[in-house]
């Protein structure tokens, strides 16, 4: 089999020696590939090769860590924060969190077809991880947060950033397409952007922290960039607070 990577170069025979110790479908660098991509490892061939290796677990949205993974939390916390479901809808979901039996099949279907339920052969229905990420947003609080990117890994495609109300010496991994989409910078302008977002700051893991609302930052007052880069974070979020915004 002749797979093209998305990258410069002609297309290489299937390295049979390398298959992914995770999957029987593809090989290990396919698969690296993959996770890096919200298109996921189908993304990465040529579109005759696309069914052998569609719904590769090693870059499912269902798999913790993936590019697809973050993406669908971004996409349901931000259809929790400014476009809800409809509260029939809604009140089906928080029935399956509690483990109840509910029969609104129509609900059931928006709800599969959204990702925030599924259902068995057998007819039970339960709801899924990126269900609760919804109901988790629904509920929880949302603060005002300044972001700092400190650095961009192009081939995994992620930005490490500072979230200064989150915590100030732990980087956050952030889905590189998602800065440059929010702000219009390209990759390599990032690094030391200062930017404004709201973020889940009761999070205990980064992986867990989504950003939404992502924005260049105003610059900031003469005077109010220390040298000591915790300051720095303290000393922009005083500048959020002073102008409304609350703080973890």
């Amino acid at each position: 089999m002749t797979v093209e990577l998305p990258t410069p170069g002609p297309a290489f025979e299937w390295p049979e020696e390398e298959n992914c110790p995770n999957c029987p479908c593809c090989f290990r660098e396919l698969c690296q590939r993959g996770a890096a991509r919200t298109g996921q490892c189908v993304s990465c061939v040529r579109p005759e090769y696309r069914m052998g290796v569609y719904g590769c677990p090693c870059s499912s949205p269902l798999l913790r860590g993936t590019a697809a993974w973050r993406a669908e939390r971004i996409r349901a916390t931000v259809r929790a924060t400014e476009c809800p479901l409809p509260p029939c809808v809604e009140v089906v979901l928080r029935a399956l969190a509690q483990g109840e039996v509910a029969g609104d099949r129509q609900a059931l279907g928006l709800l599969r077809v959204g990702g925030f339920a599924q259902d068995t052969d057998a007819g039970e229905w339960s709801i899924t991880e990126l269900g609760q990420v919804y109901l988790d947003a629904r509920h929880d609080l949302r603060f005002p947060a300044v972001v700092e990117v400190v650095a961009v890994d192009k081939a995994a495609r992620l930005a490490h950033v500072v979230v200064g109300a989150w915590d100030s010496s732990r980087p956050v991994p952030v889905l590189l397409s998602h800065l440059t989409d929010s702000t219009g910078l390209d990759a390599e302008e990032l690094p030391g952007v200062w930017l404004d977002a709201e973020a889940n700051c009761h999070a205990t893991d980064p992986d867990d922290l989504v950003l939404t609302k992502v924005r260049v930052s105003e610059p900031v007052p003469a005077g109010f960039m220390g040298a000591d880069p915790e300051e720095t974070v303290t000393l922009r979020a005083v500048d959020v607070a002073l102008a409304g915004g609350e703080q973890a």
